[in-house]
């Protein structure tokens, strides 16, 4: 799983977040939540929390919570930290190699016939630096 940080670079980079059941999110709220809320680290789930769309835009319902008053928040107020796997799937076909080094993992992709490296010591990490990378460049 992504670092806060980088989900909300990819998110204010313009990443698209559509959730499905086993996503996982913490909370951005602008109100006076307690702060280990927005700590927490919450997944999409078809039973305990729900995403529910609607014209005015995609919400996710929290069912049968009890340790918060919240019953839905909007999607805007979420942030996404993608799996390993679905940045992998999300860098698609610019996707050439990830590698074990030393003390870090790198990822490598082809943007425009440019070679481009990545290097964390988590590799979900790597993959969401080169995902940045990739929305950076097509937005």
């Amino acid at each position: 799983m992504i670092s806060r940080e980088l989900g909300l670079a990819l998110r204010e980079a313009g990443l698209v977040w559509h959730p499905a059941s086993g996503d996982r999110f913490q909370l951005d709220l602008t109100s006076d939540v307690e702060p280990e809320i927005e700590a927490d680290v919450f997944t999409v789930s078809d039973m305990t929390i729900e995403p529910h769309d609607y014209s005015t835009g995609t919400i996710l319902g929290f069912n049968g919570t009890t340790e918060w008053a919240l019953d839905s928040v909007d999607l805007a107020d979420a942030v996404w930290l993608p799996r390993e796997d679905q940045l992998r799937e999300l860098l698609r076909g610019t996707f050439r190699s990830l590698r074990r080094l030393e003390d870090a993992f790198e990822v490598e992709i082809e943007l425009a016939g440019e070679r481009l490296r990545f290097e964390h010591p988590d590799p979900a990490e790597a993959y969401g630096l080169a995902l940045l990378e990739l929305v950076g460049r097509t937005r």
